[in-house]
């Protein structure tokens, strides 16, 4: 095997491993689980996983942990800390407290009630695909408005291609990720008429993460009956299902936060529903360079559930 060739295969284990913790939050991961997921020793797993990310495994769950948790204590009061604690793999409420407190300096309770203050400030920081800089409060706080639709998603099939980094860094590489994914799509003959989306999936929420560390899976939905042949640059996993609200847009290539913005604030605030703790994604409708206008048409999907009172 070509040195490059072990390092895409090294890179396609940790994104699956990644994609395993996101969604086993819930239960105690144990190294073994882990490298076993990863197809590593268990005794040489972590100086692996740290060498890849720069980031220390424990250091990784326990973060990807705590930036859960902020978003749930922000956006889903119907949850008291009891549910969170075991929703994201702790004992009980106070282990799960001395926890947060230890990463953040403050107590989950804490957090909550200075957040539910100020959240007017720090609302709109929900900006997928973020390419301007945050904006100021103005009257017309919503320039973009779409139709909305809330559809039951049947799970799906993805191949895909994945950036770590910030939104800009990902802005700058974009192209060359797009020619990536269609080119090892072509060579594996994943490409079917009609049968094919193109989406972009947001591991991370912007409000709380870390900027560098953001990872973004620019993706095309594969027919179940299609196998797809993971290489450390193309990896497969499965767009989860459920309910979902879907903002269909016509837009500027600068008004996607807009577009982000109005889901989240205008929408959401009032509609009896909360955000599931899933990955949000854009699927994109259109070439907007095939038109002189340079209109895209992109419909956000955000995964959502009823509130409970």
């Amino acid at each position: 095997m070509s040195e490059q060739k072990c390092q895409e295969e090294y890179i396609r284990r940790i994104h699956k491993v990644q994609d395993y913790i996101q969604h086993h939050l819930g239960r105690s991961l144990s190294i073994e689980e882990l490298a076993s997921t990863a197809g590593f020793s268990k005794y040489h797993f972590s100086r692996i996983f740290q060498g890849m990310l720069h980031e220390p495994l424990a250091h990784y769950v326990n973060r990807i942990r705590m930036e859960n948790a902020l978003f749930l204590l922000a956006h889903r009061a119907d949850k008291n800390m009891t549910d969170i604690a075991y929703e994201l793999g702790y004992t009980d409420s106070a282990v799960f407290s001395r926890a947060f407190k230890n990463y953040y300096g403050v107590s989950p309770r804490e957090y909550r009630k200075e957040y539910s203050k100020n959240c007017k400030e720090s609302f709109l920081l929900s900006e997928y695909n973020k390419n301007t800089a945050k904006k100021e409060w103005t009257d017309d706080l919503f320039p973009v408005k779409g139709k909305i639709t809330i559809v039951n998603l049947e799970e799906k099939q993805v191949a895909y291609v994945r950036h770590t980094g910030t939104y800009e860094t990902l802005a700058k590489e974009y192209v060359n990720l797009l020619q990536m994914l269609f080119a090892y799509a072509k060579k594996q003959q994943l490409l079917v008429e009609d049968q094919n989306l193109l989406l972009a999936m947001y591991h991370d929420n912007p409000e709380f993460g870390e900027k560098s560390q953001f990872r973004t899976s620019l993706c095309l939905t594969v027919p179940e009956n299609i196998q797809v042949q993971e290489d450390g640059i193309l990896g497969r996993m499965k767009l989860e299902g459920g309910l979902y609200v879907v903002g269909h847009f016509q837009i500027q290539r600068e008004q996607y936060s807009d577009a982000w913005n109005y889901m989240y604030q205008e929408w959401l605030t009032g509609s009896g529903y909360v955000p599931r703790n899933s990955y949000p994604f854009e699927v994109y409708c259109n070439d907007p360079h095939a038109s002189e206008s340079h209109i895209h048409e992109v419909d956000i999907y955000v995964p959502i559930e009823p509130i409970l009172l």
